[in-house]
């Protein structure tokens, strides 16, 4: 399975994946993918140096599923987490599951 690099930026909390640039952007379907366990490594490592930078907290690697070239998260908690809805507000039902 492709993996995805997660975290949240530092500014306000958002969720973020790695793109391929080296910046961070809040649209899974932008991530960079990573096929295999060096290449995640490869993208972990570059994304402990925006740690260390205090650009962005809690990386972790992910899996992802890729449907006609979309990318899905394959746990509940990431679909959360890729619709941007971790708080509770009116419209909170509304993410796919």
């Amino acid at each position: 399975m492709p993996n995805v690099v997660t975290a949240n930026r530092l500014i306000d909390g958002i969720v973020v994946y790695l793109a391929p640039d080296g910046s961070w952007t809040e649209e899974i379907g932008r991530a960079r993918l990573a096929e295999t366990e060096d290449e995640t490594k490869m993208l972990e490592a570059e994304a402990a140096r925006d740690v260390a930078a205090r650009k962005v907290v809690a990386v972790y690697p992910m899996e992802v599923a890729l449907h006609d070239g979309a990318v899905d998260p394959l746990s509940v908690r990431e679909r959360i987490r890729a619709a941007h809805r971790t708080t509770l507000t009116k419209d909170w039902y509304d993410v796919p599951l």
